[in-house]
């Protein structure tokens, strides 16, 4: 094969694929920029605050929950990374302390086996709007997620497309300089010639 005939399809196929990692580049950088507006105004919206850290409810918090919350004290709540704290160091504990620390499936079980207990009835309720808040939270936390790991892709995928196009540039200037009848395996393609001969 003419060494310039693989120059020509070598550059084709780099631009095509410089084109195809731009394209899939923007589809990224979009889907992360719709995920974070979605779940930054959503939970804007909720107007969830984070206790500060004089406040006895984050007080009354095990150090490691503190540790966690206490970047994000007296902040509104409007990033995946907030709400995945808040659901897991703050309400998760909280909901802990409930009914001896059973699940909401668990204590509807014995609020259905005991249905004259009010206290237990009242447990019930609140466990099941605990969990609720913390599992919308966690989802806007894995929505958030897949944002962050859209726009490292982009990033990737930007980085690509210029390396694509790097090696395209210079496979054009290779193409360039290459005499019309350089073969690009110039011994293989002598032994066909005098094998033909």
């Amino acid at each position: 094969m003419r060494r310039r005939t693989f120059d020509a399809l070598a550059i084709s196929a780099g631009l095509l694929l410089a084109a195809i990692l731009v394209v899939a580049g923007v589809l990224l950088t979009w889907g992360q920029s719709y995920a974070s507006n979605q779940v930054t105004s959503q939970l804007s919206a909720q107007k969830i605050v984070f206790p500060t850290t004089s406040n006895p409810e984050f007080k009354a918090l095990p150090k490691a929950d503190q540790a966690a919350m206490a970047p994000y004290a007296g902040q509104l709540m409007t990033s995946g990374a907030q709400a995945h704290v808040y659901a897991d160091n703050f309400i998760a504990y909280h909901l802990s302390l409930i009914g001896g620390g059973k699940t909401y499936s668990q204590l509807s079980a014995l609020s259905r086996a005991n249905p004259t207990n009010a206290a237990l009835a009242g447990e019930v309720q609140t466990v099941f709007q605990g969990t609720t808040l913390r599992s919308m939270l966690l989802e806007a936390y894995g929505f958030w997620t897949f944002g962050q790991i859209a726009m490292i892709a982009a990033i990737a995928a930007y980085i690509g497309a210029g390396l694509m196009l790097l090696l395209s540039i210079l496979g054009f200037v290779h193409l360039r300089r290459t005499a019309p009848d350089t073969e690009i395996l110039p011994k293989l393609a002598t032994r066909v010639e005098v094998s033909a001969s």
